[in-house]
């Protein structure tokens, strides 16, 4: 017998993966990435799912893509999010090379990622090519996110980070987002798929689709929290809005912290301390 953990009163309850299903049509979903408890704590704040996205790599750790990811850096950031979280959901990515090779190989390396950063879910891109995989391991326990159209971990195979879903492919993401939900999964990420495909897409889902690039008419809308507060600026694709400037005001704070040392105007008195415990600076 299994007993129910006590919740404080009035403590926030995490979301989980069955309630995001259910919100399906209903008030659109908010997801940002989160790699850091203090971003973790102001992500919970305002959105339904903190995403610990691969995009990691990039954002923080100066990766030319996501392919150079490893289990270990998604596992540290997994818990440092985590830790920061009281109500939203966390989602963790599973990186390149972590379950492509067999469903039994994505099983072992998603309950790790779930067993050792407390999220309650596993994201992985690919459609119809992954649906063995998704319904493997949604029969034993792990909740799966997909992700199809742009799949950055195929970027190589794609030749770019190119819109798909146009013309002829339109079909093929038809079937993929298909084959994602009839494989179990409980939500799915559309990346740069036409907007009038998305929104076909939508409407002919029974789970939530969540949208990067993909249009307005998403049950949900993720982007990558660093690219909508303009700290990181090596790479802005056409479908962010930056909300914020905030590498332009920490370029300028820096500036001037460093300005202020070199004319020996900081530290100020006021930031140190006297020779005795009874002194004013004490």
């Amino acid at each position: 017998m299994s007993a129910t953990p006590p919740t404080a009163q009035g403590a926030r309850r995490p979301v989980l993966p069955p309630e995001i299903r259910a919100r399906k049509g209903q008030a659109p979903l908010v997801v940002l990435t989160a790699y850091t408890t203090p971003m973790a704590r102001l992500v919970d704040a305002h959105c339904d799912i903190a995403l610990v996205g691969d995009s990691v790599g990039m954002v923080l750790h100066g990766l030319p893509s996501t392919l150079g990811v490893t289990m270990e850096m998604m596992i540290l950031h997994g818990r440092a999010v985590t830790r920061g979280l009281q109500r939203a959901m966390a989602v963790v990515d599973m990186p390149f090379g972590s379950y492509e090779q067999s469903p039994a190989q994505a099983f072992a390396n998603a309950a790790r990622l779930m067993v050792e950063t407390g999220a309650a879910a596993v994201k992985l891109e690919g459609g119809a090519r992954m649906a063995e995989t998704i319904a493997f391991l949604t029969a034993r326990g792990v909740p799966v996110m997909g992700h199809i159209g742009l799949t950055p971990q195929a970027v190589n195979t794609l030749g770019g980070y190119k819109v798909v879903g146009r013309d002829a492919e339109a079909q093929g993401v038809l079937q993929d987002a298909q084959a994602v939900e009839a494989a179990g999964a409980f939500a799915v990420v559309l990346e740069k798929v036409p907007a009038p495909l998305a929104g076909r897409l939508t409407q002919a889902l029974s789970i939530p689709t969540i949208g990067i690039g993909a249009g307005v008419d998403c049950d949900g809308q993720v982007l990558v929290v660093d690219d909508m507060l303009g700290t990181f600026t090596e790479f802005r694709p056409r479908f962010v809005k930056r909300y914020a400037e905030l590498g332009q005001t920490a370029d300028a704070a820096i500036a001037a912290f460093a300005a202020d040392v070199r004319a020996r105007r900081f530290p100020a008195p006021e930031h140190g301390y006297s020779e005795t415990a009874s002194g004013p600076a004490a």
